[in-house]
């Protein structure tokens, strides 16, 4: 399943960038999902296609057009029920920020904005994180540190271009061509040295007691 909805575009078809991606990748059985219409994500007829899917991808774009499509639907509902019977839930850029639990990058007003009142809520599959992108590509390492010191709650997780984190029950391995970011706000760092670390491809990090495997960190 296919979801573009962050995307600009009012429609999009089998032209659409994402789906040659993956039939190219030679994925079969591919859907597009799209709706701008909170009543139609509402709805069971548009649901229907999800109830059978075993995976979901979100494109790219702006965040806030998945809130406001999904957030609160029959559609976010179905969306999770795919990976609460064992499906697979992906996506880039904007589709991976939406999984965290607070979302960041939501303003409809610009991305440069971290905490957007009423545009705080994603997905929540990574349950007390927030996930930010493009980070080394767009020197953004530093723009989650304000995020998690206000939320001491959260666990900052900074995905830069071409890499990504491939999460298993409370662990995840970074996979791809460059790096990961850690931000912990309950962990304060030595003195003198930055809140936050990297993961590089092929290590791997425990959700739940918040440290690199294999590491005492």
């Amino acid at each position: 399943m296919l979801v573009p909805t962050a995307g600009m575009s009012p429609t999009y078809s089998k032209a659409w960038s994402g789906y040659t991606m993956f039939r190219e990748l030679g994925a079969t059985n591919l859907v597009i999902l799209h709706t701008r219409n909170r009543d139609e994500a509402d709805s069971e007829e548009f649901v229907r296609p999800l109830l059978e899917a075993k995976g979901v991808w979100f494109g790219g774009g702006r965040q806030w057009r998945l809130v406001d499509s999904y957030l609160g639907t029959r559609t976010e509902r179905a969306f999770q029920a795919v990976l609460s019977r064992g499906g697979v839930i992906g996506g880039s850029s904007a589709g991976a920020t939406i999984q965290g639990d607070y979302l960041v990058r939501g303003a409809r007003e610009g991305n440069q904005i971290m905490m957007a009142p009423g545009y705080e809520k994603g997905f929540s599959y990574l349950r007390d994180c927030a996930v930010d992108q493009h980070l080394l590509a767009r020197k953004r390492e530093k723009d989650l540190v304000s995020v998690v010191r206000r939320h001491k709650r959260l666990l900052g997780i900074g995905i830069d271009e071409g890499t990504a984190i491939v999460v298993r029950g409370d662990e995840f391995e970074v996979v791809g061509r460059s790096k990961v970011a850690i931000y912990d706000p309950l962990r304060e760092p030595p003195a003198g040295k930055a809140m936050y670390y990297f993961l590089e491809p092929g290590e791997k990090f425990d959700l739940r007691a918040r440290k690199k495997l294999g590491s005492e960190r």
